[in-house]
């Protein structure tokens, strides 16, 4: 009898944690496309001696790292909706998706992702490495 009680807590938990794989491979394509997308506005300056694509590829590097963030902060609210569903009781699973309720968590806010240890090294010490960069290309 206790079986598909199980089954629907088993089969909510698996849905969340869909949510949350799919939140981690948008990170990872983010970063996969920041570093490419930059790396080739750094082949043109160099190739054109056109300092104007170095101060170009700031921009893309503060575009995904809005991206990053908000990606994080949404996975954030899945892992804290996981959380919560592994602890509730088979008879109150209700297949409910809301992370809403997670939103109040300074960590698991845009602003709180955007500042994350992760992603404020990555971000900041690409941002050097361009800064770098500028000055090796002129």
């Amino acid at each position: 009898m206790d079986q598909p009680a199980f089954s629907n807590k088993h089969k909510h938990l698996e849905f969340v944690q869909a949510a949350v794989n799919r939140m981690a491979s948008n990170l990872f394509l983010l970063k996969g496309w920041s570093v490419t997308l930059i790396a080739a506005l750094f082949a043109l300056a160099a190739k054109d001696a056109n300092q104007a694509y170095v101060l170009i590829a700031y921009f893309p590097l503060l575009i995904f790292w809005c991206l990053d963030a908000y990606f994080l902060s949404q996975e954030r609210r899945f892992r804290a909706l996981y959380n919560q569903v592994r602890q509730m009781n088979e008879a109150d699973i209700d297949f409910s998706m809301n992370t809403e309720p997670f939103s109040g968590d300074i960590r698991n806010t845009w602003a709180g992702a955007l500042f994350s240890r992760t992603l404020f090294i990555y971000y900041v010490s690409l941002g050097t490495v361009m800064l770098a960069l500028m000055y090796v290309v002129r």
